[in-house]
């Protein structure tokens, strides 16, 4: 929500992405007053499929048959948004790369118990989450969405090589955005910033995702546009500021390069995304100070009924439902807490009472890894109990929600051989002494370091 009642062209919520939502607005055509075209849209989402790797990308044409209309949309937005940015540094890319690679299974856990979280946080980029497929309903396959957009774009070569899939999976995603746009706005940004500003709510005509989405209303100027470019900016810090941060809390910090390098890398994937290179922060300073502003700016405008506690429940429930042990179930809720911090707890409704032995065994974990790290990291570079408890929730994240054999995550197969490749390669930890990593694989339940 904006405070400021005369809306100006200059605020970040009133401004979304011209080229993702003129592709989507020539692919579709204008909006019909019976609502969504699903033939369209399904035929657009078909022709996106084929964005696999990013060298299938190179010269890439409509299939044969395609409405003209749409594949010239479609071939002019290929060409358009699959260049990198000219301040991309490839070095500091691989960079990021070896960090994630070498957090491995800790990855995950920030992932779930920061980065998602903290992108509830906003109440109307929540809304906007709640309302495109009633996320709290589908945790579990929302949240395997966003792990095949990360592990592409992370992965070693994920945005500079032929052979990664991190430019064609972030296209796919940003045609998302602006297909969402065009359905709650009922038509183009563009149109939608003229008369009449608010769309109020209208019976749905089917019970589809897509006509949720047309039938749910806007107010612009309370509101500003869906995945705005402010909203966009934000989920960018989550998954780059957010992760470099949770590696502070946690005890585990990169070195100050390795960090510039992951914020640099995921700059580059907003700049793919669309996102605007001045809402986006290249040191760990300015990313602090861009993520708390906006939180700030956007934490008055909660909806009744608020959907950010809901949100929250159910992806701590979906972590709980892989935490073997009772007394450790609490853990999520406990480290989320840690992690996004206690106004961001409060916020999503995670401060709640908690079990008294869940806490006394959680604090107790917390202080001696942390009493323990500082003691012996001088001593024994690889020793991190901090690392060792991260690695341990991650793997039941990773292994059994993740990758679970009866739910591929949706990526072509290459990308999905690849990932596979890449987790079994986590098993064990280069990093840990051979205790810990027998250690670990006792607390995981696997054998020799692999998956069972």
């Amino acid at each position: 929500m904006r405070d400021d009642p005369t809306p100006s062209a200059d605020d970040p919520c009133l401004r979304a992405d011209p080229l993702a939502d003129a592709t989507i607005a020539r692919a579709l055509g204008p909006a019909a007053g019976g609502g969504p075209d699903l033939d369209a849209i399904a035929l657009l989402n078909g022709e996106i499929a084929r964005w696999k790797l990013n060298g299938d990308l190179d010269g890439w044409c409509a299939s044969p048959g395609l409405p003209p209309h749409m594949a010239a949309a479609l071939e002019d937005y290929v060409a358009a948004a699959r260049v990198l940015p000219a301040w991309a540094d490839p070095a500091a890319i691989a960079r990021a790369e070896a960090l994630f690679m070498d957090m491995s299974m800790a990855s995950c856990t920030l992932l779930f118990c920061a980065s998602l979280p903290q992108c509830y946080v906003v109440p109307d980029l929540a809304a906007v989450l709640h309302v495109a497929g009633q996320l709290e309903q589908h945790t579990d396959y929302r949240v395997r969405s966003t792990a095949a957009m990360i592990f592409p774009v992370m992965m070693r070569g994920g945005m500079t090589a032929p052979d990664g899939g991190g430019i064609a999976q972030a296209l796919k995603v940003r045609l998302i955005h602006a297909t969402i746009r065009h359905l709650v706005l009922r038509g183009a940004p563009a149109d939608a910033m003229v008369a009449p500003r608010r769309l109020p709510r209208i019976a749905a005509r089917g019970a589809g995702l897509h006509h949720l989405l047309y039938a749910q209303g806007w107010d612009i100027d309370r509101l500003g546009l869906p995945c705005n470019q402010e909203e966009l900016a934000y989920t960018l810090l989550t998954f780059g500021y957010v992760f470099v941060d949770g590696m502070r809390r946690l005890g585990i910090p990169a070195a100050s390069a390795d960090e510039a390098a992951y914020l640099h890398a995921w700059n580059v994937l907003g700049h793919v995304l669309g996102i605007e290179r001045a809402l986006m922060a290249d040191t760990m300073d300015r990313a602090r100070a861009l993520f708390e502003d906006i939180q700030a700016r956007n934490r008055d405008s909660v909806r009744r009924p608020d959907p950010r506690p809901a949100l929250a429940a159910d992806l701590v429930a979906a972590m709980q439902r892989y935490i073997p042990l009772g007394l450790l179930k609490p853990f999520p809720v406990l480290l989320t807490r840690r992690l996004c911090g206690a106004r961001a707890s409060r916020d999503l409704g995670l401060d709640g009472k908690v079990s008294l032995p869940a806490r006394l065994a959680f604090a107790a974990c917390a202080g001696l890894a942390r009493g323990l790290d500082a003691l012996a990291r001088p001593l024994w570079p690889g020793f991190s109990l901090a690392r060792l408890a991260t690695r341990v929730l991650g793997y039941h994240l990773t292994v059994r929600l993740l990758m679970d054999q009866t739910r591929p995550l949706k990526l072509p197969d290459a990308l999905l051989d690849r990932v596979h490749a890449t987790v079994q390669g986590w098993q064990a930890d280069p990093r840990a002494p051979r205790w810990m990593v027998r250690l670990e694989d006792r607390l995981t339940g696997r054998s020799g370091g692999r998956a069972r």
